[in-house]
């Protein structure tokens, strides 16, 4: 699943993205309010994750936003703000829950789960489907044309990433930062390993292929005619 991250800190920022890939999750991280509006409404979350004090545009004036613009995605407020009409305040503006920081992450993560499995419940994006291939995103199941696929938790990722990106050609930089949270190193062929390897399993035994490779560029996954 996806999840959008608004933090000011970039610290903070870098910790939250750090923690949440390495659960298994394709997070976005921007810095300020301004950019959190651009991405949502230019991006598909699963979860929105808001710092309330942010600059050009707080966490209050996003959440607007984003239901004004019938964006239904959970939101999680995390500030240093503990006071009860600031909590109400976020609320009464369509906010899902509020998280004090400082905060354990192991608390974040237990709240994002619940949020996602809340939100899930009430969303019909709880399948992606491409050709006859389909990922399950709450059972974590793929299947094409009716046969299951067993992938590793990174393999699922890496998939729900090519999928979530139909058509887009994904460099090996921005692969390596979603999904192994890494700066890519040309020395090393982690992501050309990961590409064979999730091919192998949903391409090979199959006529029609569906994961393409950019010479040059990167990868992308799509539905292409003969």
């Amino acid at each position: 699943m996806k999840i959008l991250v608004a933090e000011d800190e970039p610290k903070a920022g870098d910790y939250l993205q750090k923690g949440l890939t390495e659960a298994g999750f394709i997070v976005d991280l921007v810095l300020n309010g301004a950019d959190a509006i651009q991405q949502v409404l230019g991006e598909s979350y699963d979860l929105l994750i808001l710092d309330v004090m942010m600059p050009e545009m707080d966490g209050w004036e996003v959440l607007r936003r984003v239901r004004v613009a019938g964006q239904n995605m959970p939101v999680l407020f995390l500030t240093a703000r503990d006071g009860v009409d600031d909590r109400v305040k976020g609320l009464e503006l369509g906010a899902d829950d509020y998280l004090i920081k400082p905060f354990a992450f192991s608390e974040l993560l237990a709240r994002v789960r619940t949020l996602l499995r809340r939100g899930s419940a009430s969303s019909h994006e709880t399948m992606l489907q491409i050709a006859d291939l389909e990922l399950d995103l709450l059972k974590r199941r793929v299947t094409r044309a009716g046969k299951r696929i067993d992938l590793t938790a990174k393999e699922f990722s890496l998939l729900e990433l090519l999928m979530r990106r139909r058509g887009e050609i994904l460099s090996k930089s921005l692969i390596a930062s979603q999904v192994w949270d890494m700066n890519f190193d040309s020395d090393t062929n982690v992501i050309e390993v990961a590409i064979r390897r999730l091919r192998a399993k949903i391409d090979d035994p199959f006529d029609k292929k569906l994961i393409q490779t950019a010479r040059g560029m990167g990868y992308t996954l799509d539905e292409l005619d003969n």
